[in-house]
């Protein structure tokens, strides 16, 4: 993991040259979605941390629903694709993590509904 990427402070206007890149790779990581459940894995709340420096080059901390998932590779490999193939980023990072561990609390609204469960619980 590239450590210098967490560190690097943004002043306002780099956030504010930076936030259409980051609504772009939110729409990326939109397009993968969990093997076993039909929702992608940001609704899904799997991804813990997103950052952006301004070298555009993004770190995604994110989980998995279970961390004996098989298919964390592939779904690993799609998030970094993804994420790469989103025009103006240079490079993506992605740290897997299992603390905390994933439950349902971290679902999105569009999630809940997705799975037919009650989005205001």
């Amino acid at each position: 993991m590239d450590e210098n990427i967490n560190k690097e402070v943004l002043t306002p206007d780099d956030v504010k040259e930076l936030a259409p890149l980051y609504d772009a790779v939110v729409l990326a990581l939109k397009q993968v979605y969990d093997p076993e459940i039909p929702v992608n894995i940001y609704d899904l709340g799997l991804i813990y941390e997103l950052n952006i420096n301004k070298a555009h080059e993004v770190y995604i901390k994110m989980t998995f629903t279970a961390p004996t998932c098989p298919m964390a590779d592939e779904v690993m490999a799609d998030v970094q694709h993804q994420v790469e193939l989103t025009p103006g980023i240079t490079k993506c990072t992605i740290d897997l993590v299992f603390d905390p561990v994933w439950d349902q609390s971290m679902l999105s609204d569009e999630a809940r509904i997705a799975l037919g469960f009650d989005p205001e619980l």
